[in-house]
């Protein structure tokens, strides 16, 4: 008895000396986890495309490095294009910025003098201007240092962004020996289980960074019109890209995107502010009523409450990277615990109902006779 305690103190000792070494490990690679996450997401993504591409009785290689080079050049070919003016018209943005915090400050001490005139000077206690675009700036950079620290500055982000799409494509290239590579490593059935789970997390992770870009893009173009039309049309191409890119957050991001123009409505007088916020309150309601639904749709089919706690998570640990990979993965996530526990569980569930209910009742049997009788 003795020394089957010894034994099984030991093997918990290693098993917490194995555990933390591996965690230690996973530490010291957390870079290349987020790579690899990224990786997953983007091949996700694209792997419709390249399936696409593929009944076009081409190679899989050749599919992938027509799909992967017709984006990048897209991409490439688009910030060509708009990349100068969106760039100038932020960096006049930035230098504007005191400006309008300021005439924010002006136009709120004079509402609030209108009701209360007995302390002018409240507001400018309590609206440090100065202060306030320091705690933007730093606010903003520390949620991007999350993401260079992890990546290792800009250079380290430009390098790991280019592995993860060289990784991304080896990935969509070679899915089937991968799978099979990877499941081999768990026991049956598990094995057969998992394999069968790889292809409704791909799609849910792909539709939903889909529909998400397609509703970002389609926004960005809208709010870039609605502001040229409103009269900031100075700022209205960059303001609409900032608005696009903080859409692909869920929840937060169209809360960010419309925070800088209605900042620069202010400048322009009330009736404008009055107008921007307008467009953005219908802007939101067309979104959260007609493009998630329609293009988004139940891609995701994870609680809004867990939804934000992923972006928020994420946001914490990764930063801007976190917000938006983050929420895919729970999507992914979402699909094992559904048909690895809660279908299952559902099954066995219904089948023990069906036996109670199968079951001859021991106290009806004896009333049944007496009644016969």
């Amino acid at each position: 008895m003795l020394e089957r305690r010894t034994a099984i103190s030991l093997s918990n000792i290693l098993l917490i000396v194995a555990t933390s070494l591996l965690g230690v490990l996973l530490w010291q690679l957390r870079s290349l986890l987020v790579i690899l996450m990224v990786a997953v997401v983007i091949a996700a993504t694209i792997a419709p495309l390249i399936d696409k591409a593929e009944r076009l009785q081409l190679p899989r290689w050749l599919a992938v490095i027509v799909v992967y080079v017709t984006l990048i050049s897209g991409i490439v070919g688009a910030g060509l294009i708009i990349g100068p003016t969106v760039a100038e018209q932020i960096q006049l943005l930035a230098v504007n910025l005191p400006v309008y915090i300021e005439n924010l400050r002006a136009l709120v001490q004079k509402i609030v003098v209108s009701y209360n005139d007995e302390r002018p000077d409240l507001v400018s206690q309590l609206l440090d201007t100065q202060a306030l675009t320091s705690w933007v700036f730093r606010s903003s950079q520390q949620v991007l240092l999350r993401s260079y620290d992890i990546t290792r500055g800009i250079i380290g982000g430009v390098f790991s962004l280019i592995l993860a799409l060289l990784i991304s494509g080896y990935m969509v290239a070679g899915s089937q020996n991968l799978v099979k590579g990877l499941v081999q490593l768990f026991p049956s059935p598990w094995d057969e289980r998992l394999e069968a789970q790889v292809a409704p997390m791909s799609q849910r992770m792909g539709n939903y960074i889909q529909g998400r870009v397609a509703v970002s893009g389609i926004l960005g173009v809208a709010i870039t019109l609605g502001l040229g039309f409103l009269g900031l049309s100075e700022f209205a191409l960059g303001l609409g890209v900032i608005a696009g890119f903080t859409n692909l957050i869920p929840f937060v991001g169209p809360v960010l995107g419309a925070v800088p123009a209605l900042i620069v409505a202010v400048s322009q007088g009330g009736w404008t502010f009055l107008w921007v916020l307008l467009l953005f309150v219908i802007i939101q309601n067309v979104e959260t009523y007609v493009l998630d639904p329609l293009l988004v749709g139940s891609s995701v089919k994870v609680h809004p409450l867990y939804q934000l706690l992923a972006v928020l998570g994420g946001t914490q640990v990764l930063g801007i990277l976190g917000a938006l990979i983050v929420p895919p993965w729970v999507a992914g996530a979402a699909v094992l615990l559904e048909n690895l526990y809660l279908k299952p569980k559902l099954v066995a569930e219904n089948k023990a109902a069906v036996v109670v209910e199968a079951s001859p009742d021991s106290t009806a049997v004896p009333i049944k006779s007496s009644t016969v009788k």
